[in-house]
């Protein structure tokens, strides 16, 4: 195999993590606010930090490695695909910071509540379905998808 092979092929390893991490963030997410006890909402919301690794792991090796075959294949960095794609990837990775705070703020009460059975759950389910953390993490996966499209069919290229 050539360099620029085993730069593509390790590129969409980081590509799957990126994007097999935010879907398990995403299912997560989802049971999380499907389950009804404090304690398992506090679990599936401790396993998305899980999530969390995976996305920054392979955002991480699918952005380094894609500038290394931007350069090594000849590729010119104002490409539309490629400028979309840097465009995009930073904002992704933003709305899904500020969706992750959000939800961190959720895990911390579903504990506090899981320990004392008598509270009121309404904050936490209140929390669990804040439209605004709901937008930030929808807005994410789309930019994560878009990111995958523009690479797979290169427009303009």
């Amino acid at each position: 195999m050539s360099e620029f092979q085993w730069l593509l092929a390790l590129h969409v390893t980081g590509a799957f993590l990126f994007l097999g991490g935010g879907v398990m963030a995403a299912i997560l997410g989802i049971a999380a606010r499907r389950a009804t006890e404090p304690d398992e909402v506090a679990v599936l919301l401790r396993l998305s930090q899980v999530a969390l690794v995976v996305i920054a792991s392979g955002g991480l090796l699918t952005l380094v490695l894609g500038l290394w075959l931007v350069h090594h294949g000849g590729f010119a960095y104002g490409q539309t695909w490629i400028v979309f794609s840097l465009v995009l990837f930073p904002a992704a990775l933003a709305a899904a910071s500020l969706a992750g705070r959000r939800e961190r703020r959720a895990r911390l009460l579903a504990e506090r509540l899981a320990g004392e059975p008598d509270l009121s759950r309404n904050e936490l389910e209140e929390r669990l379905r804040d439209p605004i953390s709901r937008a930030l993490s929808w807005g994410s996966g789309t930019a994560i998808l878009a990111i995958l499209a523009l690479m797979i069919w290169k427009p303009g290229a």
